[in-house]
């Protein structure tokens, strides 16, 4: 008879677990597959998850645990995955808020030296301490509302010294909170007023200097990560990903695609801004064509071009937070985009502009109501397509064995409340690496 292994942690009286599962993106149909299991338990050992299933047979193969935690009949499911911030800047637009109350569009405000640039203005004058307290206060949302993993980009510097203070503060806070990030470079997000009506300079800052800059630099880490099985002393790169916002009044698709090439021949991987506004410059067809792991906002993409995305690996990336922020009724086609067989995920895109909002419960509660999702395919989209939007979802973004125990027990007995319900946040506790992170200790009863 084989020894059995004991459990770090057991959750146990689950009254139903729902995840979607697999070693690639869910497409199509599958979006709408879910593995689900009532009267459960969840071994945990080491921060992974060792057994999975109803209640007496994990307690079969198992020999006991060191602590177990009584679910209360709750529903339990992966750790939310938000694969497109801006988590790091500094200050707010309150003004610009109340500007579109009064008719002034996004553009317009842009064109104007408002949006992007007046955050910039701030992030370029906080301290590094700054941007991580202020950073960290919206972190803490986040896992609140159940992100245990999570993108986030630079963008708002525009500068070299400012990009790298960004990605700096982006490596202090994935070092000290709960949520794991993934660092993403954007300094190809607007072009600086001091580069005004030389947009083509800015480019070249960006291809000879910054890219370089990033692709080289090394941030030390002496931690073994249960996510990725680091050595206890690894280098990790400042940035994973490149991304660029292809739009009028932003880069061209010319300037975009100089900037992908850079950043690809350096070892970035690549995300694209697509399609946020009409008309398309083309961005889905430039990312399907580069092979990019996403492409996001895809909101005026044409039918062609969904066709052609769905029918790619790239992973199409909704931000319906956005829309809903600019007061629009535009939403990404994303039935087009999973009737045709492709894989779709939601994000945030939390900023301090147009989505200022760290709850993803509320954009599967939008992509159901505005985009025609099923809480299903909602769910999967917030969860595993999202963790493959970051190159993560060999270790997060589903309930299975071996993966982290990114896990939450939400104030329901069924997920789809998450997407039922609005305006509220269901989560009640949240595993990281098997460790309850939220309610913190001094807090729990």
């Amino acid at each position: 008879m084989r020894n059995k292994p004991t459990a770090d942690t057991l959750i146990f009286n689950i009254g139903q677990i729902t995840t979607a599962r697999g070693a690639t993106p869910r497409r199509g149909k599958e979006m709408n597959t879910l593995y689900q299991i009532t009267n459960a338990a969840i071994a945990i050992q080491k921060g992974r998850i060792m057994a999975i299933g109803p209640e007496p047979l994990v307690r079969a193969e198992t020999q006991g645990a060191e602590q177990e935690i009584n679910a209360g009949g709750k529903a339990v499911v992966p750790g939310f995955v938000d694969p497109h911030t801006h988590l790091i800047w500094a200050g707010e637009r309150r003004d610009e808020f109340e500007m579109r109350l009064r008719g002034a569009t996004y553009l317009e405000i842009m064109a104007a030296g408002g949006g992007i640039m007046n955050t910039v203005q701030a992030t370029r004058a906080a301290t590094l301490n700054e941007l991580v307290s202020q950073s960290h206060r919206r972190l803490d949302k986040m896992l609140a509302y159940g992100t245990t993993t999570a993108e986030a980009k630079s963008g708002y510097g525009l500068s070299l010294a400012a990009e790298m203070k960004m990605l700096d503060a982006i490596h202090l806070l994935d070092e000290s909170h709960p949520v794991d990030l993934v660092p993403t470079f954007l300094g190809a997000h607007a072009v600086p007023t001091e580069y005004a009506g030389e947009p083509d300079a800015y480019v070249d800052l960006i291809v000879n200097e910054m890219i370089p800059a990033v692709a080289e630099m090394r941030y030390r880490v002496e931690a073994a990560s249960t996510e990725n099985e680091r050595d206890p002393v690894s280098y990790l790169p400042a940035a994973e990903f490149c991304d660029v916002f292809c739009e009028r009044g932003a880069f061209t698709l010319e300037q975009s695609h100089r900037i992908l090439h850079a950043a690809q021949q350096a070892g970035l991987k690549l995300k694209v801004h697509a399609d946020e506004f009409a008309p398309p410059l083309g961005a889905t067809t430039l990312a399907v064509t580069m092979n990019a792991i996403s492409v996001d906002h895809i909101v005026s993409t044409t039918p062609a071009q969904i066709k052609l995305l769905a029918n790619s690996p790239t992973i199409g990336v909704s931000l319906p937070g956005t829309p809903f922020g600019l007061g629009e009724m535009r939403f990404t086609p994303a039935r087009q985009l999973i009737d045709g067989g492709g894989a779709l995920a939601l994000a945030t895109d939390l900023n301090p502009g147009t989505c200022w909002s760290e709850s993803m419960q509320f954009m599967m509660a939008l992509a159901c109501r505005a985009m025609h999702l099923t809480p299903a395919e909602a769910l999967t989209a917030a969860t595993l397509n999202a963790a493959f939007a970051i190159g993560r979802g060999k270790w997060v973004g589903s309930i299975e064995i071996g993966k982290a125990a990114d896990l939450l027990i939400i104030d329901s007995d069924d997920y789809r409340d998450l997407a039922y319900h609005f305006g509220t946040n269901l989560v009640k506790t949240v595993f990281k690496h098997g460790k309850i992170v939220l309610p913190s200790a001094e807090n729990r009863t």
